[in-house]
């Protein structure tokens, strides 16, 4: 007679070990909401009283140190920000570096991170290393510099600004990480049907990597956007090229000193307050990235946690 255990379905709690659990739980849940909407709060806040101070005029914004909706809508500051011509000017070299500089990013990130997921490929582990060396440790700002001018002859033109950190390490490894958790059954098959490798990469590895190519193109999208000081250094004579970043940087300083291009105002127009000069300056520079954001924002977790969890 042979000796097996039996199995018996187990009864749900009913004493005071499950009631306690249960509180416990409702506990735990009630204290996550209130940490969460408390973090919520604190981050949406300072961005609702830049827009209301962006509307404020100078009295109120002496009087009122926070406020949400200001008592006297003004719209001064932005009619200073746009009476610059060079500002429309401005607004398509970001758009068109941001663009450019995404699509060169994803490109070397894609086609770098895909090789580095293959075990077998030769010299695998020494350019990993590589990768990991060049987190931790970089020429400066002074040799890059050299590089970028000297070297490569690219200042005062848009590569200058897209091409140096055209891949970011970190999200080189995370992508690596997510091509090597794509099944390899998958590929074997597209190889057996006669695809070469970069068929391979194309037409079976990136309709799979939709997700961690938008997260990391918004990423990338949203570093582009937001720089001004390669702008500052390798364009400083191209000024139609600036960014708008760096164009509202000049608007701060001019307004600051009352050294502002006046040409297109009207002669009795009143300089708006340099603070509520500085609101308006962020809305006008988040805004419009600001909008790109409901469109990936589904793909932030699955692309973000699955490079990083697998593989």
């Amino acid at each position: 007679m042979t000796q097996q255990a039996v199995k018996k379905p187990m009864k749900a709690s009913t004493g005071p070990v499950g009631a306690n659990a249960s509180i416990g739980s409702r506990i735990f849940d009630i204290l996550n909401y209130v940490i969460i909407t408390a973090v919520a709060f604190t981050t949406i806040l300072p961005f609702i009283y830049i827009i209301g101070a962006s509307f404020a005029s100078e009295y109120e914004l002496t009087v009122r140190p926070m406020f949400i909706i200001p008592q006297d809508i003004t719209f001064d500051a932005y009619e200073y920000i746009f009476s610059s011509n060079k500002l429309i000017q401005a607004f398509g070299n970001s758009v068109f570096i941001t663009v450019c500089g995404t699509l060169i990013n994803l490109a070397f990130t894609v086609t770098f991170a895909y090789p580095l997921s293959k075990k077998f490929l030769r010299g695998r582990n020494f350019l990993l290393n590589m990768v990991i060396f060049s987190m931790f440790f970089s020429g400066g700002m002074i040799p890059g510099y050299i590089l970028v001018s000297n070297w490569l002859g690219l200042k005062n033109s848009y590569w200058s600004v897209i091409l140096p950190g055209a891949i970011s390490a970190y999200n080189l490894m995370i992508v690596k990480n997510f091509f090597q958790s794509i099944p390899q059954e998958l590929e074997e098959s597209a190889l057996i049907d006669g695809c070469n490798d970069l068929q391979t990469l194309i037409k079976i590895v990136l309709p799979l990597s939709l997700p961690v190519l938008a997260t990391f193109g918004l990423f990338y999208a949203v570093g582009h956007w937001n720089s001004y000081f390669g702008a500052m250094i390798y364009l400083t004579n191209a000024r139609d090229k600036w960014p708008l970043q760096v164009i509202l940087r000049e608007i701060i300083i001019m307004s600051s000193t009352s050294a502002g291009d006046m040409s297109l105002m009207d002669p009795n127009f009143v300089e708006p307050p340099e603070q509520s000069i500085k609101m308006a300056v962020i809305m006008v520079s988040t805004v419009p990235i600001l909008c790109v954001y409901p469109f990936l924002q589904k793909y932030f977790v699955k692309g973000v946690m699955t490079g990083a969890l697998k593989g």
